[in-house]
């Protein structure tokens, strides 16, 4: 049995697993899950990346106790980064792309490029979160530090640097980022350009798959292991859970259902259009150098910070509960627009929903369970229409959608989605992040011949489930409600 070591980092919470291959299948351990706690300090949201390093270490050695690993490969969410200066020391926590310092750089950023040049260069969703506008704001409101900076590294690259001593970008994650040209797969000097960005912060990119060095000698020496490879897997955890989906059809539609849903499909190249750029579907690139065309949406964060909210109150829910609550009230009583501005800063996800409902005229829901069932019904209608405009862009049909990743234990919004978008949804692997990391390790490792020999092992290593619409008749009327009231 051979095994490698898995690190996972989602925006609420991390693990690190064991990902093992014996006789053709893969298999996981979970040896050490953490919390992922954003850190609010004098008005700026940080990530805790100190803490997050310290859960690393603890993650290595338990694994090591576990049996050991020939390689560590490290995902995380897209965008965010931190600044490393020339003597190679930290300079301050990265921080979170929910932090209001990109409020409003939107139309900054417009007055340097437009955002049809900017997406017709990048073909990425224009997003205030991005990393282009972060790099602009810092540009703009903190002179001080850009000339200090000498690379700018994205989180899974931050990791593994810290882990390894190496600089690098790689492709996947640099692909969230809109600084990157969509054909060639090189830094953007146009985009750059325009921006102000000194392009020498930008570290080389690499592929998915390369080794980029191994654990340094004082870490290995620290935590008491042998020395390992580290290897640069997909960096962004989405583009590691599409490398896992166990697709057989040429033509698909996938659901990475987390915090976020990002709901697409695979390309050979990229589709930038008008129509692409109206819906705000993005090209990113993932693994084998194959583009995932994308759509993302606020997925299952509606849900963790309704629970988050609720707890500061004394109020203790758990996700079964907030599901259970939603299964047992009046269906299609209101919806809301997912992806609307309000819904992306923490706090009071509820009263904004009622907010939302008043403001455009709905039943405004009353408790718990109404609002619940309100945000449920408007992820699987925004589901329906993400997949209308993606075949629209494409000029293809889709009779089936996989949807993997930690949401699919949701089972009652894998049903919802099937009803919604009217055709068979198929679930599983719920750690389809951790099955492609693991397998691209494999694969760098020699041990694995190729991605498509890794995905059969990964389908018969794991269990899926079906769900098949019902009820169409109601999800069609509901849908054109949806419609009418988020005004697309």
């Amino acid at each position: 049995m051979r095994s490698v070591l898995v690190f996972d980092f989602g925006a609420s919470s991390g693990r690190a697993m064991l990902c093992s291959l014996e006789n053709d299948r893969l298999s996981l351990k979970e040896v050490h899950r953490f919390s992922n706690d954003p850190v609010m300090v004098r008005g700026t949201f940080y990530w805790d990346i100190l803490r997050l390093f310290h859960e690393v270490k603890q993650g290595i050695i338990k694994a090591n106790a576990e049996g050991g690993f020939e390689s560590i490969g490290i995902d995380t969410w897209g965008v965010d980064f931190g600044f490393i200066d020339k003597d190679g020391r930290l300079m301050e926590n990265p921080v979170n792309y929910r932090d209001k310092r990109t409020n409003g750089i939107l139309s900054e950023a417009s007055k340097l490029i437009s955002p049809e040049e900017l997406y017709a260069e990048t073909g990425i969703e224009i997003m205030e979160i991005n990393t282009a506008f972060q790099l602009l704001s810092v540009r703009l409101a903190r002179e001080e530090l850009m000339p200090g900076a000498d690379k700018m590294l994205f989180m899974p690259d931050l990791i593994g640097y810290l882990l390894t001593g190496r600089v690098y970008s790689e492709l996947s994650i640099a692909s969230t980022s809109q600084l990157l040209d969509a054909k060639t797969h090189n830094w953007s000097e146009r985009v750059t350009d325009a921006l102000g960005i000194d392009r020498s912060i930008l570290p080389g990119i690499i592929p998915p798959g390369t080794v980029i060095g191994e654990l340094s000698p004082e870490l290995c020496e620290e935590l008491c292991v042998p020395p390992c490879r580290v290897t640069a897997v997909c960096g962004h955890d989405t583009q590691c859970a599409c490398a896992a989906v166990p697709a057989c059809e040429e033509d698909y539609i996938f659901v990475s259902c987390g915090t976020w849903s990002l709901f697409g499909t695979e390309l050979s190249a990229p589709v930038i259009s008008e129509l692409s750029a109206k819906y705000g579907i993005t090209n990113e690139i993932g693994w084998g150098g194959r583009i995932t065309f994308l759509k993302n949406i606020i997925g299952l964060w509606f849900i963790q910070e309704t629970r988050r909210f609720l707890a500061k109150q004394g109020k203790e829910y758990s996700f079964g509960d907030l599901e259970g609550l939603a299964s047992s009230s009046e269906p299609f009583y209101c919806f809301i627009d997912p992806d609307a501005p309000e819904f992306v800063p923490p706090g009071d996800i509820p009263g904004r929903v009622r907010e939302y409902c008043r403001r455009t005229g709905q039943n405004v829901p009353e408790d718990l369970g109404q609002v619940m069932r309100c945000i449920y019904e408007s992820l699987a209608l925004k589901y329906r229409q993400t997949l209308e405009e993606i075949s629209l862009c494409t000029g293809k049909s889709y009779s089936k959608i996989y949807m993997v990743g930690g949401g699919i234990k949701d089972t009652f919004l894998c049903r919802l989605a099937a009803c919604a978008c009217g055709c068979m949804v198929s679930t599983g692997p719920a750690e389809a992040t951790a099955y492609g990391n693991g397998a691209i390790q494999f694969i760098s490792l020699g041990a694995v011949p190729d991605h498509t020999t890794a995905v059969k092992m990964i389908a018969n290593s794991v269990e899926t489930a079906v769900f098949l619409p019902e009820d169409t008749g109601e999800w069609e009327r509901a849908y054109e409600r949806y419609k009418a009231v988020t005004g697309k």
